[in-house]
């Protein structure tokens, strides 16, 4: 299965008042495994970024001013991400911008290229009711390193983000019971597959012996009997 974590910057929140997406980060996955097959572009959106995306992301105005129009880069993404599953953290946010580019150029939506579209941010919801789930919280919450991210740029927030989808998703290796699951492009979940069989040893006619020694020793010492005697794993 093709995957591929997607993440954007943008000059301000709204596409309908204008705001443009400056960046566009992409990192693949193929059957769970980082590939290394990245894509990774800065655009210039024509316009200024508003003071407090600005403050987000970094990315000037003069930084930006020789960098690729979104006509230019918009086949090479659309080609990119062909077929595959998108995964995204707040994916309204970012597939509305994407749509609204798409759509100037008289295109079909964004979304329409992608099989699916996975929002973590609805998974880690869903698996961390009442917690904090941005980003940096997941980050924290699955142990993946950003102590490198000091502003927000779309190929290290996908990267990041990839990290923690696989962490995330990984299926239960604790004892909580936090459960991730995935959804087809159609929304039914993937099924997780058969459990495998548990195997039940039981204790040995020697091993019962020694553990009837070790009870006996308890009751001498409490001059009664045990706790232990209350407990019988047959009854």
């Amino acid at each position: 299965m093709r995957q591929i974590v997607l993440d954007t910057e943008t000059t301000g929140l709204n596409p309908r008042t204008g705001d443009r997406v400056i960046e566009v980060g992409c990192v693949e996955i193929f059957n769970r495994k980082l590939t290394g097959n990245n894509f990774h572009r800065y655009i210039n959106p024509e316009r200024d970024s508003d003071e407090a995306a600005l403050a987000v992301h970094g990315l000037t105005t003069e930084f930006l001013r020789d960098k690729p129009k979104f006509h230019e880069i918009a086949e090479e993404l659309r080609a990119f991400v062909q077929g595959a599953q998108v995964i995204i953290h707040n994916a309204p946010f970012d597939l509305g911008f994407l749509n609204a580019e798409y759509a100037r150029l008289g295109l079909p939506p964004f979304s329409g290229y992608c099989a699916g579209v996975i929002d973590t941010l609805v998974q880690a919801k869903e698996l961390h009711p009442g917690k904090r789930n941005s980003l940096d919280a997941l980050c924290d919450r699955y142990e993946v390193s950003n102590a490198h991210r000091k502003l927000h740029g779309a190929l290290l927030d996908s990267e990041l983000l990839a990290d923690v989808y696989l962490s995330m998703t990984r299926g239960q290796n604790t004892l909580t019971m936090d459960v991730a699951s995935e959804h087809h492009a159609d929304g039914g979940l993937v099924d997780a597959g058969p459990l495998g069989e548990i195997i039940v040893v039981a204790a040995s006619s020697v091993e019962l012996g020694e553990h009837e020694q070790v009870l006996a020793g308890l009751d001498k010492n409490v001059k009664g009997s045990c706790v232990w005697r209350n407990y019988s794993p047959r009854g």
